[in-house]
């Protein structure tokens, strides 16, 4: 199996369909897709880079992305897409960790990148670049091996050394197959790339790349309501996936408009927590079948559970309140248990680690057996997400296993608390980390941006009429904004820096 014939393939039945679009309407069709892919493969052979061998990109979201991704696969290599929001020397690190033989990066990035590394560089906007794919020599596909390595997708390396999941060419089309069994109508229309190519938007493009849809690629950081609203005005109409930062600027209605949300088909949620407040006020402004849920991770891309549109329209057998405070069911393809420390199976209700397998889990991590040996039990990936199954099999997550508090032995999930806090009209967002503790090991502390005025003693009552007093926030901190990734995931080593020096005052007025 070799996906980089993808285009190929479409380009046989339909070699005039849009394939990719820029966010200004500049277009290419399949045909002109497949061509420049055969042309960069061969290009990656005459450079000397070989089957097996790794090129790295640092891209913003840029129109060459996925001729770069195709022509790399048909050449037999392995693709190391990184965040373009790392500094020159936190990417150099991530080439030295896969050996990276090239580097093709947007112009923005290279001349930073150039500054620190000394491997071969290639600028999308270059001369070279230019020729390497619009050339007319080819070769034929490499015939790839089972588990030839396709992707490797980069931890974010925020609790320590970063480590490349290296995804199959099994493993990604084992993604697109669940997707497009569980997504619904979402891939009968065009992608609109709003988020990083480099993470789960580029990779669930390959399942419209499949099946000849066109992707518009916006560029990084346009994200302004003028931008996508021009956006999706360049098809009938179009789905996207977007991180919970981002849906719930989509769920405010001056943000998209009636015109512009008209042409929303399925907006593709994940990536992050999705509080149940906020996927309510989503559901209410863009309609529950605009709307699917999705849960994965990088080891097992996009692909562990999902929450039908169906299921958000109506919630069958399932309490309401508890499916969407959940992340649903598993996804087609997939086998998920909750587990104990010794990895052994738990009963309905209770909750441990979550652990999956199937096709589309990693074949481990890169050049690091150690990583590799601790992320799977007995077969099962690890997750590190701490969730529980429920009696109609919906899969909810309590906290990830490292952001646990452990306060005078008992555990304190920060999901639960800022669910809490997220009910209360006056705040907008919050996040709970552990500050260390003399007495008690761990208290928790909310940092919360607040959408009106509000008081710590009023959230204190809130908090405490709904969740154990032992469970409560023993400071809350008030900030302007939290900090994220790019992708839009709450940083909360950062906020952990900030009370990690410390120790609470008074302790012994905690009970």
């Amino acid at each position: 199996m070799n996906l980089g014939l993808l285009a190929e393939r479409v380009a046989a039945r339909t070699p005039r369909a849009t394939a990719v679009m820029s966010a200004d309407g500049t277009a290419m069709d399949f045909a002109t897709l497949a061509r420049r892919a055969r042309s960069l493969a061969y290009q990656f052979r005459a450079r000397g880079i070989y089957p097996g061998e790794r090129v790295a990109l640092a891209m913003s979201n840029h129109d060459s992305f996925f001729e770069i991704l195709l022509g790399a696969w048909q050449a037999g290599l392995i693709v190391a897409p990184m965040n373009s929001r790392l500094l020159p020397a936190e990417a150099e690190a991530l080439m030295a960790n896969c050996g990276a033989r090239l580097c093709i990066a947007t112009p923005e990035l290279a001349q930073g990148i150039a500054a620190v590394s000394s491997r071969d560089i290639l600028d999308v906007d270059s001369d070279t670049y230019r020729r390497a794919s619009a050339g007319e020599d080819a070769n034929p596909a490499v015939e790839l091996p089972m588990g030839a390595g396709a992707w490797l997708f980069y931890t974010s390396g925020t609790t320590g050394r970063a480590k490349g999941a290296t995804l199959t060419h099994h493993n990604l089309q084992a993604m697109i197959d669940s997707f497009l069994a569980d997504s619904g109508c979402a891939v009968d229309e065009a992608m609109l790339h709003t988020a990083p190519l480099s993470h789960a938007g580029g990779l669930l493009g390959l399942a419209f790349l499949q099946q000849g849809l066109p992707q518009v690629v916006m560029p990084t950081g346009a994200l302004d309501a003028p931008a996508v609203r021009r956006a999706l005005l360049l098809h009938r109409r179009s789905s996207l996936f977007a991180v919970p930062t981002l849906l719930n600027r989509l769920a405010d209605p001056d943000f998209l408009g009636e015109a512009s949300r008209g042409r929303v088909a399925k907006i593709m949620f994940g990536g992050a927590p999705m509080y149940a407040q906020d996927l309510k006020r989503a559901i209410a402004a863009l309609g529950a079948m605009r709307l699917w849920g999705g849960y994965g991770q990088g080891e097992a891309p996009c692909t562990i559970a999902h929450i039908p549109s169906e299921l958000l329209a109506d919630s069958g057998e399932h309490d309401r309140e508890e499916l969407l405070g959940s992340v649903g069911i598993p996804r087609t393809g997939v086998e998920l248990r909750i587990a104990d420390e010794s990895g052994q199976a738990l009963p309905v209700g209770e909750a441990g680690e979550v652990q999956v397998r199937g096709r589309v889990v990693m074949a481990g991590y890169w050049n690091d057996q150690s990583a590799t040996d601790k992320a799977f039990q007995d077969g099962w990936l690890r997750t590190g997400d701490i969730g529980r199954v429920g009696s109609t099999g919906l899969l909810t997550l309590v906290d990830r296993a490292k952001d646990m508090v452990i306060s005078g032995g008992s555990n304190i999930y920060p999901r639960e608390i800022e669910e809490t806090l997220l009910r209360h009209p006056a705040v907008r967002e919050a996040a709970v980390v552990g500050c260390p503790d003399r007495e008690w090991g761990e208290v928790p502390v909310a940092f919360v941006v607040l959408r009106t005025p509000a008081t710590a003693a009023e959230l204190e009552k809130f908090c405490l009429a709904s969740i154990a007093r032992y469970k409560r926030p023993r400071e809350y901190r008030f900030v302007e904004e939290l900090p994220k990734s790019s992708y839009g995931k709450i940083l909360k080593a950062e906020l952990r820096a900030t009370l990690d020096a410390r120790h609470l005052a008074n302790p012994k007025e905690i009970q």
